[in-house]
Protein backbone atom coordinates (compact mmCIF):
# COMPACT_ATOMS: atom_id res chain seq x y z
CA UNK A 1 0.00 0.00 0.00
CA UNK A 2 2.93 2.53 0.82
CA UNK A 3 4.41 2.45 -2.52
CA UNK A 4 1.05 2.93 -4.25
CA UNK A 5 -0.01 5.50 -2.14
CA UNK A 6 2.46 7.66 -3.21
CA UNK A 7 0.61 7.93 -6.98
CA UNK A 8 -2.31 9.74 -4.63
CA UNK A 9 -2.75 13.15 -3.12
CA UNK A 10 -4.63 13.54 0.21
CA UNK A 11 -5.74 16.28 1.92
CA UNK A 12 -7.22 16.92 4.99
CA UNK A 13 -9.10 20.15 5.44
CA UNK A 14 -10.23 21.46 9.04
CA UNK A 15 -9.99 24.55 11.36
CA UNK A 16 -12.70 27.03 12.94
CA UNK A 17 -15.57 26.76 12.17
CA UNK A 18 -16.79 29.77 10.17
CA UNK A 19 -12.83 30.22 8.71
CA UNK A 20 -13.79 28.90 5.57
CA UNK A 21 -13.65 25.27 4.91
CA UNK A 22 -16.44 25.40 2.60
CA UNK A 23 -14.65 27.93 0.17
CA UNK A 24 -11.41 25.97 0.50
CA UNK A 25 -13.28 22.42 -0.17
CA UNK A 26 -14.96 24.88 -3.24
CA UNK A 27 -11.83 25.84 -4.64
CA UNK A 28 -9.84 22.28 -4.54
CA UNK A 29 -12.71 21.39 -6.42
CA UNK A 30 -12.44 23.50 -9.24
CA UNK A 31 -9.00 21.87 -9.93
CA UNK A 32 -9.97 18.31 -9.75
CA UNK A 33 -9.70 17.18 -6.30
CA UNK A 34 -12.69 15.09 -5.60
CA UNK A 35 -14.21 16.45 -2.19
CA UNK A 36 -15.70 15.12 0.38
CA UNK A 37 -17.56 17.42 3.61
CA UNK A 38 -17.88 16.47 6.82
CA UNK A 39 -16.50 13.06 6.70
CA UNK A 40 -16.15 10.97 10.08
CA UNK A 41 -12.84 10.23 10.99
CA UNK A 42 -13.21 6.31 11.10
CA UNK A 43 -13.90 6.25 7.78
CA UNK A 44 -11.05 7.87 6.73
CA UNK A 45 -8.49 4.90 6.04
CA UNK A 46 -11.59 2.90 3.98
CA UNK A 47 -11.85 6.16 2.05
CA UNK A 48 -8.51 6.40 0.93
CA UNK A 49 -8.23 2.32 0.27
CA UNK A 50 -11.02 3.10 -2.35
CA UNK A 51 -9.13 5.28 -3.99
CA UNK A 52 -6.42 3.81 -4.28
CA UNK A 53 -8.14 0.97 -5.94
CA UNK A 54 -9.92 3.58 -8.17
CA UNK A 55 -7.45 2.63 -10.99
CA UNK A 56 -6.31 6.36 -10.80
CA UNK A 57 -9.83 7.57 -11.55
CA UNK A 58 -9.19 9.33 -7.88
CA UNK A 59 -5.93 10.46 -7.57
CA UNK A 60 -6.57 13.82 -5.30
CA UNK A 61 -9.12 13.88 -2.72
CA UNK A 62 -9.93 16.74 -0.34
CA UNK A 63 -11.65 15.57 2.76
CA UNK A 64 -13.50 18.08 5.45
CA UNK A 65 -13.26 16.76 8.87
CA UNK A 66 -14.29 19.21 11.59
CA UNK A 67 -15.91 18.95 14.78
CA UNK A 68 -19.48 18.75 12.91
CA UNK A 69 -18.66 15.13 13.72
CA UNK A 70 -19.89 15.51 17.27
CA UNK A 71 -18.08 12.58 19.09
CA UNK A 72 -16.89 10.98 16.26
CA UNK A 73 -14.50 13.45 15.82
CA UNK A 74 -12.66 11.66 18.56
CA UNK A 75 -11.60 8.92 16.51
CA UNK A 76 -9.45 11.73 14.55
CA UNK A 77 -5.68 11.02 16.09
CA UNK A 78 -6.17 7.37 15.74
CA UNK A 79 -7.45 7.61 12.15
CA UNK A 80 -4.13 9.91 11.28
CA UNK A 81 -1.95 7.21 13.09
CA UNK A 82 -3.56 4.25 10.91
CA UNK A 83 -2.53 6.22 7.85
CA UNK A 84 0.89 6.62 9.18
CA UNK A 85 0.89 2.91 9.81
CA UNK A 86 0.21 2.20 6.28
CA UNK A 87 2.51 4.51 5.04
CA UNK A 88 -0.23 6.66 3.72
CA UNK A 89 0.83 10.62 2.77
CA UNK A 90 -1.49 13.59 3.72
CA UNK A 91 -1.12 16.95 4.40
CA UNK A 92 -3.50 18.97 6.74
CA UNK A 93 -4.65 22.45 5.80
CA UNK A 94 -5.53 24.12 8.91
CA UNK A 95 -7.98 27.43 8.52
CA UNK A 96 -8.69 29.64 11.13
CA UNK A 97 -9.66 33.46 12.18
CA UNK A 98 -9.45 36.13 14.80
CA UNK A 99 -12.46 35.55 17.50
CA UNK A 100 -14.19 38.44 16.51
CA UNK A 101 -13.95 37.70 12.82
CA UNK A 102 -15.68 34.78 13.51
CA UNK A 103 -18.68 35.60 15.74
CA UNK A 104 -19.37 38.40 13.01
CA UNK A 105 -19.73 35.96 10.25
CA UNK A 106 -21.85 33.63 12.72
CA UNK A 107 -23.98 36.88 13.33
CA UNK A 108 -24.25 37.39 9.62
CA UNK A 109 -25.08 33.95 8.33
CA UNK A 110 -27.31 33.14 11.34
CA UNK A 111 -25.87 29.78 11.59
CA UNK A 112 -25.65 28.08 15.60
CA UNK A 113 -22.07 27.02 15.59
CA UNK A 114 -21.36 23.42 16.21
CA UNK A 115 -20.55 23.32 19.88
CA UNK A 116 -23.38 25.37 20.53
CA UNK A 117 -25.99 27.69 20.20
CA UNK A 118 -26.22 31.52 19.63
CA UNK A 119 -26.02 32.44 23.39
CA UNK A 120 -22.89 31.21 24.32
CA UNK A 121 -21.07 31.90 20.68
CA UNK A 122 -18.28 33.24 21.93
CA UNK A 123 -17.65 30.48 24.21
CA UNK A 124 -18.33 27.79 21.72
CA UNK A 125 -15.26 29.52 19.59
CA UNK A 126 -13.11 29.44 22.57
CA UNK A 127 -14.03 25.89 22.95
CA UNK A 128 -13.51 24.67 19.78
CA UNK A 129 -9.98 26.87 19.39
CA UNK A 130 -9.40 24.23 22.10
CA UNK A 131 -10.01 20.93 21.28
CA UNK A 132 -7.92 22.01 18.09
CA UNK A 133 -4.78 22.99 19.46
CA UNK A 134 -2.93 19.83 19.18
CA UNK A 135 -4.59 19.39 15.43
CA UNK A 136 -3.32 22.84 14.25
CA UNK A 137 0.22 21.65 15.88
CA UNK A 138 0.02 18.40 13.10
CA UNK A 139 -0.77 21.11 10.28
CA UNK A 140 1.17 21.38 7.11
CA UNK A 141 -0.48 24.79 5.84
CA UNK A 142 -2.30 27.27 8.22
CA UNK A 143 -3.87 30.10 6.71
CA UNK A 144 -5.49 32.55 8.73
CA UNK A 145 -8.89 33.65 6.47
CA UNK A 146 -9.41 36.65 8.81
CA UNK A 147 -8.78 39.22 6.07
CA UNK A 148 -8.54 37.33 3.09
CA UNK A 149 -11.45 37.53 0.49
CA UNK A 150 -12.78 34.72 -0.53
CA UNK A 151 -11.12 34.86 -3.66
CA UNK A 152 -7.49 34.90 -2.46
CA UNK A 153 -8.57 32.46 -0.26
CA UNK A 154 -9.25 30.51 -3.50
CA UNK A 155 -6.14 31.74 -5.65
CA UNK A 156 -3.52 30.55 -2.62
CA UNK A 157 -5.12 27.44 -2.36
CA UNK A 158 -4.92 26.70 -6.43
CA UNK A 159 -1.23 27.96 -6.05
CA UNK A 160 -0.17 25.68 -3.47
CA UNK A 161 -1.95 22.68 -4.89
CA UNK A 162 -2.61 23.26 -8.75
CA UNK A 163 -0.17 20.59 -10.53
CA UNK A 164 1.77 22.88 -12.36
CA UNK A 165 5.04 21.38 -11.22
CA UNK A 166 6.62 24.69 -10.84
CA UNK A 167 4.77 25.33 -7.93
CA UNK A 168 6.50 23.64 -4.96
CA UNK A 169 6.98 26.16 -2.86
CA UNK A 170 4.86 29.65 -3.09
CA UNK A 171 6.21 33.05 -0.89
CA UNK A 172 2.98 34.87 0.52
CA UNK A 173 3.91 38.53 0.99
CA UNK A 174 2.05 41.00 3.17
CA UNK A 175 2.14 44.30 4.10
CA UNK A 176 0.80 45.61 7.31
CA UNK A 177 0.76 48.69 9.42
CA UNK A 178 1.73 47.93 13.11
CA UNK A 179 -0.77 49.80 14.46
CA UNK A 180 -3.16 47.49 13.43
CA UNK A 181 -1.40 44.33 14.30
CA UNK A 182 0.63 41.77 13.01
CA UNK A 183 -0.95 39.35 10.99
CA UNK A 184 -1.68 36.02 12.12
CA UNK A 185 -0.28 33.64 9.79
CA UNK A 186 3.16 35.01 9.86
CA UNK A 187 5.81 32.34 9.98
CA UNK A 188 8.40 35.69 9.34
CA UNK A 189 7.78 39.45 10.79
CA UNK A 190 10.38 41.75 9.40
CA UNK A 191 10.17 45.53 10.89
CA UNK A 192 10.96 48.58 8.31
CA UNK A 193 9.96 51.29 10.36
CA UNK A 194 13.77 51.88 10.71
CA UNK A 195 13.38 53.27 6.74
CA UNK A 196 13.35 56.70 6.15
CA UNK A 197 9.56 57.87 6.41
CA UNK A 198 7.88 59.18 3.15
CA UNK A 199 4.80 60.38 5.75
CA UNK A 200 6.73 63.29 6.87
CA UNK A 201 6.83 65.02 3.43
CA UNK A 202 3.35 66.74 2.39
CA UNK A 203 3.46 66.07 -1.06
CA UNK A 204 4.00 61.88 -0.04
CA UNK A 205 2.18 61.98 2.84
CA UNK A 206 -1.41 60.46 1.69
CA UNK A 207 0.25 58.53 -1.09
CA UNK A 208 0.76 54.94 -0.94
CA UNK A 209 3.49 52.70 -1.26
CA UNK A 210 1.89 52.15 -4.97
CA UNK A 211 2.67 55.67 -6.32
CA UNK A 212 6.14 56.20 -8.11
CA UNK A 213 7.22 58.97 -6.03
CA UNK A 214 6.90 57.13 -3.05
CA UNK A 215 8.30 53.83 -4.42
CA UNK A 216 11.26 56.39 -5.85
CA UNK A 217 11.92 57.63 -2.41
CA UNK A 218 12.05 54.39 -0.75
CA UNK A 219 13.85 52.30 -2.61
CA UNK A 220 16.67 55.16 -3.52
CA UNK A 221 17.67 55.54 0.09
CA UNK A 222 21.24 53.79 0.44
CA UNK A 223 20.17 52.21 3.49
CA UNK A 224 16.98 50.50 1.93
CA UNK A 225 19.37 49.58 -0.97
CA UNK A 226 21.72 48.19 1.76
CA UNK A 227 18.76 46.38 3.44
CA UNK A 228 17.05 44.65 0.89
CA UNK A 229 20.08 42.73 -0.41
CA UNK A 230 20.84 41.72 3.09
CA UNK A 231 17.06 40.40 3.37
CA UNK A 232 16.98 39.03 -0.04
CA UNK A 233 20.54 36.83 0.81
CA UNK A 234 18.71 35.87 4.00
CA UNK A 235 15.88 34.39 1.98
CA UNK A 236 17.36 32.46 -0.72
CA UNK A 237 19.10 31.03 2.51
CA UNK A 238 16.49 30.28 4.39
CA UNK A 239 14.12 28.37 1.45
CA UNK A 240 16.39 25.51 0.38
CA UNK A 241 16.12 24.43 3.99
CA UNK A 242 12.61 25.21 4.31
CA UNK A 243 11.76 23.45 1.44
CA UNK A 244 14.24 20.28 2.53
CA UNK A 245 12.07 20.16 5.82
CA UNK A 246 8.97 19.38 3.79
CA UNK A 247 7.38 23.32 3.78
CA UNK A 248 5.64 24.00 0.90
CA UNK A 249 4.90 27.76 1.42
CA UNK A 250 6.59 30.83 3.50
CA UNK A 251 4.44 33.62 5.10
CA UNK A 252 6.14 37.08 5.71
CA UNK A 253 4.78 39.90 6.69
CA UNK A 254 6.41 43.26 6.03
CA UNK A 255 5.15 46.01 8.19
CA UNK A 256 5.71 49.71 8.77
CA UNK A 257 3.92 52.34 11.05
CA UNK A 258 0.36 52.51 9.33
CA UNK A 259 1.21 50.18 6.47
CA UNK A 260 0.50 52.58 3.59
CA UNK A 261 4.22 53.49 2.11
CA UNK A 262 7.34 51.32 3.28
CA UNK A 263 6.12 48.27 3.98
CA UNK A 264 3.85 48.26 0.42
CA UNK A 265 7.26 49.14 -1.63
CA UNK A 266 9.55 46.24 0.30
CA UNK A 267 6.59 43.76 -0.43
CA UNK A 268 6.31 44.69 -4.06
CA UNK A 269 9.95 44.96 -4.51
CA UNK A 270 10.72 41.36 -2.70
CA UNK A 271 8.08 39.73 -4.42
CA UNK A 272 8.80 40.73 -7.87
CA UNK A 273 12.94 39.65 -7.18
CA UNK A 274 11.60 36.23 -6.14
CA UNK A 275 9.34 36.07 -9.39
CA UNK A 276 12.19 36.84 -11.24
CA UNK A 277 13.71 33.69 -10.40
CA UNK A 278 10.47 31.65 -10.75
CA UNK A 279 9.04 31.24 -7.24
CA UNK A 280 5.08 31.42 -6.63
CA UNK A 281 4.55 34.89 -4.89
CA UNK A 282 1.42 35.88 -3.48
CA UNK A 283 1.36 39.95 -2.25
CA UNK A 284 -1.22 41.04 -0.33
CA UNK A 285 -1.67 44.51 0.97
CA UNK A 286 -3.56 44.42 4.34
CA UNK A 287 -3.80 47.90 4.94
CA UNK A 288 -2.95 50.08 2.54
CA UNK A 289 -6.97 50.90 1.99
CA UNK A 290 -7.62 51.37 5.40
CA UNK A 291 -8.84 55.32 6.26
CA UNK A 292 -5.52 57.44 7.37
CA UNK A 293 -2.41 57.59 7.44
CA UNK A 294 0.95 56.31 9.22
CA UNK A 295 1.31 58.66 12.25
Amino acid sequence: MGKESQALRVLIITGHSGAGKTQAVNSLEDIGYYCVDNLPPALLLKFVEMALQSDGRLDKVALVIDVRGGSFFQDLSSALQEMQNNHIEYQIIFLEAAEDILVSRFKESRRPHPLGGESNLLESIRAEKRLLEELRGQASVVIDTSNLAPRLLKEKLQILYSENPESDFTIHLVSFGFKRGIPMDSDMVMDVRFLANPFYDPVMRYMTGEDQEVKDYVLQNPVTRSFTRRFLNLLKFLIPHYKAEGKTNLAISIGCTGGQHRSVVLTNYIGDQFRKVGYNVIIRHRDISKSGVED
